[in-house]
């Protein structure tokens, strides 16, 4: 009689554990896609190359080929040659400034030194890994910007150099990549003066450099709003990104079939023993 109950208490434990290894990863989905109806929207992209058909779990779809910035190579305040190509898989964050400047370039300097501070101290972006996000502030005036007086000014703002490139070269590459690349043109409500670039817009580039926002950098509200999405992209899944889940889509059905199975085993296991209790 003792063994017999233990048995059932057993068979019992059993049955609940597979039923709790059922429902747990139910209950936890549906859990995760409500949240998800209400999440907040990722930001949104600017500007796309072109629209092409693609082939899709067996499903012809439209994919929008978004437009990604082309490269650069430019010289930072270290005199180090730089491009694009050294930033593989960083969020970046891109302004125009130039370092004579009395207005609003200082004033704009500061606001982006303070989310650089921010990242470092990882107080307030306990998310987010530092190595992920690049600054990068394209001086306007390179004839006068040189790169001693580039390192001066970044010395002068507390700029750092691994997180921060304060960049240097060409005008007409400076000015192309500004105005047909990142758009300044389109983006400046007041305008931007393509003779000489003097704009408070910040521009979000995502993983894959392609235009995610653009910011006041003047504006504490936007600042936060800039800083948010940052997070938000740095969070993003890639799109060429296949779940693991979806290699075991074949066999799902014969998974199923095998909890249930399993289930229906438990169940009659269980209900054995307290049969041969009545006999006793």
């Amino acid at each position: 009689m003792v063994f017999l109950s233990k048995r059932n208490d057993v068979s019992k434990k059993a049955l609940t554990a597979v039923l709790l290894a059922i429902m747990v990863p139910v209950i936890s989905y549906l859990i995760v896609k409500r949240a998800s109806d209400h999440s907040i929207g990722m930001p949104g992209r600017y500007y796309y190359d072109s629209v092409v058909s693609v082939i899709r779990d067996g499903k012809t779809i439209d994919d929008t080929i978004w437009h990604s910035v082309v490269d650069f190579k430019f010289q930072n305040q270290l005199g180090r040659t730089v491009s694009l190509a050294d930033l593989p898989g960083k969020v970046i964050v891109a302004d125009f400034f130039f370092t004579r400047c009395p207005s609003i370039c200082p004033k704009l300097t500061a606001n982006i030194r303070k989310l650089q501070d921010a990242l470092s101290s990882k107080d307030q972006f306990k998310q987010l890994n530092p190595s992920f996000i690049q600054f990068l502030s394209f001086s306007v005036d390179p004839d006068r910007d040189s790169v001693a007086v580039l390192k001066a000014y970044g010395n002068k703002f507390g700029i750092n150099p691994d997180l921060w490139w304060l960049l240097t070269g060409p005008k007409k590459q400076i000015y192309d990549f500004s105005m047909n690349e990142l758009k300044l043109g389109l983006a400046d409500g007041e305008g931007v003066d393509s003779n000489f670039i003097h704009t408070q817009k910040l521009v979000l580039l995502d993983k894959e450099h392609v235009v995610r926002g653009y910011y006041n950098g003047l504006d504490s509200v936007d600042m936060n709003k800039m800083a948010n999405d940052m997070v938000f992209i740095m969070l993003e899944k890639d799109k060429n990104y296949v779940s693991p889940l979806k290699e075991i889509k074949p066999i799902l059905p014969i998974i199923i079939f095998m909890l249930v199975a399993t289930v229906g085993l438990v169940i009659y296991l269980s209900r054995k023993p307290q049969s041969l209790k009545l006999k006793a």
